[in-house]
């Protein structure tokens, strides 16, 4: 999952990921990784329409987001 979210950065490459807030809800968003700290990963939520923080511990699976997926939006 680290590496997957390195290569983000380096590589401006979206990616879809589960997360789960403090309060326990779950969402799922499509992010941009714009900077990877101790332990937050800060990222464009395309969603939200801006940058947001993130815990590491709080990701709970990551994955690029594919072509197939991007054109038909789902």
């Amino acid at each position: 999952m680290e590496a997957l979210i390195q290569r983000s950065k380096l590589e401006k490459m979206k990616l879809e990921w589960i997360y789960i807030n403090h309060k326990g809800d779950l969402s799922q968003r499509v992010v941009r990784v714009v900077d990877i700290q101790d332990e937050y990963v800060i990222a464009y939520c395309y969603e939200r329409k801006q940058v947001r923080t993130f815990r590491k511990n709080n990701i709970l699976s990551v994955f690029p987001l594919t072509s197939i997926r991007k054109s038909y939006g789902a």
